[in-house]
C-alpha cells in the first residue's frame, strides 16, 4: 500500500483502475441518491452538501489496515499518520473550498433534474483544463484542446430552451439560479482539482497512497465541519427526525437513502484524489466528464426524466470532445514510445 509516486508502474495501474472504479460509483450514483432524496421530500440542501463528504471516517478503516501492517514489519515506532504540518494545513483549505462546491452543487440538483444538472458538470472539464494550464503547467495538444471545446459548447447548449425542462411547480427563478449555482460547483471543483495535484507537487515528503487517503480525510472533514455550520444555521439537525417521518419512501428507507449518500460520494472523492495521485488532475476530470452518458441514461430510466433534443445535441458533442480526447492521447503515447525506440542507447556494447 505504501506506493510512491514515481513507485512500481505495475501498482500504479492498480491503483489507477481502482480509483477509476471508484469514480465510476460516485459519479454515476452520487447524483441519483441524491435526487431520490429531493424528489420523495426531503427540502434540506446544507444536509445533502454534508452528506457529500459527511462519510469520511470511511476512509479510517483502510488506513487502520495499513497502519498495522506497517506496525507488523516496523515495530511500535511506526507513525500513525504521515502528513505534516504544511500538507495538512493544505489539506484544510482545499477541504473549506471543496464545501462551499458541496453546497453550490446540492443547491443546483435540489432544482434540476439530474440529466440536466449532469450535462452542466461537463464543462467541470473547461475549468479543470484552465486551471491545470495556470496551476501545474498542464501540457496540451491541438486533440485536448478540441475536446475542452467541444465539451463547454455543449454545456452552453443547455442553457437554450430550458423552460420544457423545469420539473413540475418549479419557478423560472429557481431553475435559473439551480442552473448556475451547479455551473459554479462545476468551475470551483474545475479550480479543486488541479489544486489538490499542486499540493502533491509542492509537498515536501514522498506522496503514497496512504498519504492521499490521509489528505483526502482531512478535506472531507474540514468540507464537512463547513457544512455542519451551515446545517446549524439552517436548523437542520432539529429536521432530519421530522423529515424522515414525512419521507415518501418511508423513514426507514429514507436512513437507507442517506447512508448510503455519504458512502457513495466518498467513493467519488477517493476515486477524483486517487487519478490526480496516478496521472493528472486532467485525467481526473476527463474520467469524471466520460461517465455523463452513463448518469444520463440511468436518470432516464430510474427518474423518467425527459430527454429533449438540447440534451441530444449537448451529449453528441461530450461523446465527440471524448473520443477527441482518447484518440489525441493514444496518438502521443505512440509517438513518445517511437521517440524512446530512436533514443534508446544499448545497454551492452559488444567488445571489439
Amino acid at each position: 500500500m505504501e506506493l510512491e509516486a514515481q513507485g512500481n508502474p505495475a501498482m500504479n495501474k492498480v491503483f489507477l483502475i481502482l480509483s477509476c472504479i471508484l469514480l465510476s460509483i460516485g459519479n454515476c450514483g452520487g447524483p441519483l441518491i441524491m435526487r431520490l432524496y429531493f424528489i420523495h421530500g426531503g427540502k434540506r440542501v446544507w444536509f445533502s452538501s454534508w452528506l457529500e463528504t459527511g462519510g469520511w471516517p470511511i476512509i479510517l478503516f483502510p488506513l487502520i489496515i495499513t497502519y498495522l501492517n506497517r506496525r507488523a514489519k516496523q515495530g511500535t515506532t511506526t507513525k500513525l499518520f504521515f502528513m505534516k504540518p504544511p500538507l495538512l494545513i493544505a489539506s484544510a483549505v482545499i477541504g473549506i473550498i471543496t464545501g462551499l462546491d458541496d453546497y453550490l452543487y446540492a443547491y443546483g440538483v435540489a432544482r434540476l433534474p439530474v440529466s440536466t444538472s449532469s450535462l452542466i458538470i461537463a464543462s467541470q472539464l473547461a475549468f479543470t483544463a484552465a486551471f491545470a494550464f495556470l496551476l501545474v503547467k498542464q501540457k496540451f495538444t491541438s486533440y485536448s484542446i478540441n475536446a475542452v471545446v467541444l465539451l463547454t459548447i455543449g454545456a452552453g447548449v443547455l442553457a437554450l430552451h430550458t423552460s420544457n425542462d423545469r420539473p413540475n411547480g418549479e419557478s423560472n427563478k429557481e431553475y435559473f439560479a439551480g442552473f448556475f449555482m451547479t455551473l459554479g460547483a462545476s468551475a470551483l471543483y474545475g479550480f479543486v482539482l488541479p489544486l489538490v495535484e499542486l499540493t502533491y507537487k509542492k509537498a515536501k515528503q514522498a506522496i503514497t497512497y496512504s498519504l492521499v487517503m490521509e489528505i483526502q480525510m482531512v478535506m472531507s472533514l474540514f468540507a464537512t465541519l463547513f457544512c455542519t455550520i451551515g446545517m446549524l444555521i439552517n436548523k437542520d439537525f432539529q429536521a432530519i427526525p421530522r423529515e424522515a417521518r414525512a419521507f415518501e419512501l418511508g423513514e426507514t428507507k429514507y436512513y437507507v437513502v442517506i447512508v448510503w449518500s455519504a458512502i457513495i460520494w466518498q467513493c467519488f472523492f477517493m476515486g477524483a484524489v486517487g487519478i490526480i495521485f496516478c496521472a493528472s488532475s486532467l485525467l481526473s476530470g476527463i474520467v469524471i466528464a466520460v461517465l455523463l452518458p452513463v448518469t444520463e441514461i440511468l436518470a432516464v430510466i430510474f427518474f423518467r426524466e425527459k430527454f429533449q433534443a438540447e440534451k441530444g445535441v449537448a451529449l453528441a458533442l461530450s461523446l465527440w470532445g471524448f473520443v477527441s480526447y482518447f484518440y489525441g492521447e493514444i496518438k502521443d503515447d505512440k509517438k513518445k514510445k517511437q521517440i524512446l525506440i530512436k533514443t534508446q542507447v544499448p545497454q551492452d556494447i559488444p567488445n571489439p
